[in-house]
């Protein structure tokens, strides 16, 4: 099955991503209000499909399944979610994730989640904005990009011997961030949550 070109969402034209040290006090409220935000600008009934990107065999790439399995505990109806320490989603099972997803949901709005590296400075941020995710730092495939729109959290520096930094980042950095994207996503579906609303729909 192809995969389908994911559509642009409408955004203000000053609206730039969002960048934000995973430590500063409001970082929940920033996250969560700007997921909140691109949540408004789609249909209320149109599925929202968290694919959380990465494998739990890398320290550093273990965010994404991290943010899956604290998120998987919420108990939050209006999200499906893809990505876990038990199940993750990694560069061999993508396609095929995303294929099923396809499969199974009528227009999802798909929010990728995954780990990356960057300047030293901004080790710790997390970035959230428009647009797929492009996982695959470190390994010799170019795996889908992934999402309408994605989370990222820079847990290394980068630019020299990735896979090697990756598998050598700090657990107690990767599991602060996981937590603090994991609690903003809570945050953004609570609010968005119908009141009758009180299961969850997981699907790995």
């Amino acid at each position: 099955m192809k995969l389908p070109f994911y559509k642009e969402l409408k955004q203000p034209k000053d609206e730039a991503p969002l960048k934000i040290m995973h430590t500063d006090t409001n970082s929940i409220e920033h996250i969560s209000g700007r997921l909140m935000e691109a949540l408004q600008r789609i249909p209320s009934d149109q599925p929202v499909v968290v694919v959380c990107v990465g494998t739990d065999r890398s320290t550093g790439d273990a965010l994404g399944p991290l943010v899956g399995t604290h998120l998987k505990k919420f108990g939050l109806k209006e999200l499906h979610l893809y990505g876990t320490l038990e199940n993750p989603v990694h560069a061999m099972n993508l396609n095929e994730t995303l294929n099923a997803i396809f499969q199974h949901f009528n227009n999802p709005f798909i929010i990728g989640v995954d780990a990356c590296l960057g300047q030293l400075t901004s080790v710790g941020c997390i970035q959230i904005g428009d647009g797929p995710v492009k996982p695959g730092a470190g390994v010799n495939k170019e795996p889908p990009p992934v999402g309408h729109m994605h989370v990222t959290g820079i847990v290394n520096v980068g630019g020299f011997m990735e896979y090697f930094v990756l598998q050598n980042t700090r657990l107690s950095l990767v599991m602060s961030m996981a937590e603090v994207i994991a609690n903003s996503f809570y945050t953004a579906l609570s609010r968005r949550r119908p009141r009758n609303a009180s299961s969850f729909a997981s699907i790995e």
